[in-house]
C-alpha cells in the first residue's frame, strides 16, 4: 500500500512495483485518515509511507496502524535527510527510511527485502548514524557478536552454524539482526568493519 499526497509519485511507486515479480500495490491513499481506513480494510503486507501529509503526518499512519494491523511493515519514503524524521520513524516501528531521491529498482528491492523480516536504512542515514555513535556493536548480543567475529574471518552462513552448533537460518537472523543494530545494510560491510577494528578496543567473543 502507498501513502502519499502526490498522485503523480504514487504513480510511479505503483507502476515500479507492479512490474516486480511477486508484488502488487492493493491500495492507495493520500492523507492519514484515508491511510489508516484503507490500511484497516485492506491488511497489506508493507505500507509505504510518506512523512509530510495534508492532515498529519506518515508516523501518525504508522501509530495507528502498528496497534490495529501488527503484521503490516512500514517503510517512509521522504524527501527529509534528516536525524530527527528518522529516530521518529524508527520509533514508530518503521523497518526502513528512504529517501525519495532512491532509484525505482531500489524502491522494490526494499519492499521485498521489508517483505521478508528485514529492517533496512538509506545509506546516507546509515553512515551518519554510524558516525555518531562511539561503538556501533553496542547493543549486540554475545551471540550476536561471535557471529560478527567469525563473519570478520571469512566464513559463510554454513560454516558458522557448524562452528557455533546452531541452525544456518539462526545465523542468518543474528546477521539480520546486527545489520540493524549497527547500522549497515550489507554482509560485506560487516566484513569491513570487523577488519578495519582488529586493532581497535572492541573485543570479539568466542567460545
Amino acid at each position: 500500500m502507498i501513502v502519499d499526497d502526490h498522485e503523480v509519485v504514487r504513480r510511479g511507486i505503483a507502476e515500479v512495483i507492479d512490474r516486480a515479480d511477486g508484488m502488487t500495490v492493493v491500495a492507495e491513499a493520500g492523507t492519514v485518515a484515508e491511510g489508516v481506513r484503507r490500511a484497516t480494510l485492506v491488511r497489506p503486507q508493507v505500507m509505504l509511507v510518506d512523512l509530510q501529509l495534508p492532515d498529519g503526518t506518515g508516523i501518525d499512519i504508522l501509530r495507528a496502524v502498528r496497534t490495529a494491523l501488527p503484521d503490516t511493515r512500514a517503510i517512509v519514503l521522504t524527501s527529509f535527510d534528516d536525524d530527527d524524521a528518522l529516530a521518529a520513524a524508527l520509533e514508530a516501528g518503521a523497518a526502513a527510511y528512504v529517501l525519495k531521491t532512491v532509484r525505482g529498482a531500489e524502491i522494490a528491492d526494499v519492499v521485498r527485502s521489508v517483505a521478508a523480516g528485514r529492517t533496512l536504512l538509506d545509506e546516507r542515514t546509515v553512515t551518519r548514524r554510524r558516525a555518531g555513535h562511539d561503538d556501533p556493536t553496542a547493543d549486540l548480543t554475545p551471540s550476536e557478536r561471535k557471529v560478527l567475529d567469525l563473519i570478520g574471518e571469512g566464513m559463510s552462513n554454513r560454516e558458522i552454524a557448524e562452528r557455533l552448533g546452531v541452525a544456518e537460518k539462526t545465523v542468518k537472523n543474528h546477521i539480520t539482526s546486527l545489520l540493524s543494530k549497527m547500522g549497515l545494510q550489507r554482509r560485506t560491510q560487516a566484513a569491513a568493519w570487523v577488519a578495519g577494528h582488529k586493532r581497535s578496543s572492541w573485543k570479539p567473543e568466542h567460545d
